[in-house]
């Protein structure tokens, strides 16, 4: 009985960690862009997209298309780069277990 009260307290432990952390990463911010910099995505670490910003250089009327494959390619390198803070983040805790619904 002492070693499930220590495993209890132990996964507590590590649940008020990932709680501190998933805080946390509501906070980092990371950045990515595309175009050369003419389409920039800022997320949080916690893959939601905050920012969006487009140079008007690229906005161009009659290539619509472009201007869209850029916005996807920034947004999906800022959604990578917040996913590997989070996954980076969260496997200090957890030691490198595979816990369903951490993205680890």
């Amino acid at each position: 009985m002492r070693n499930l009260n220590a495993l209890m307290k132990q996964a507590q432990a590590v649940q008020a960690q990932m709680a501190k952390i998933q805080e946390e990463l509501a906070n980092r911010r990371v950045e990515a862009t595309s175009g050369g910099g003419m389409v920039t995505v800022v997320a949080d670490g916690q893959q939601n997209i905050i920012e969006i910003k487009i140079d008007r250089e690229i906005v161009n009327p009659d290539d619509v298309e472009m201007l869209e494959d850029l916005v996807l390619a920034a947004v999906n390198e800022a959604k990578k780069r917040s996913q590997e803070i989070m996954a980076s983040e969260m496997s200090k805790v957890a030691g490198g277990l595979h816990l369903p619904g951490f993205g680890i």
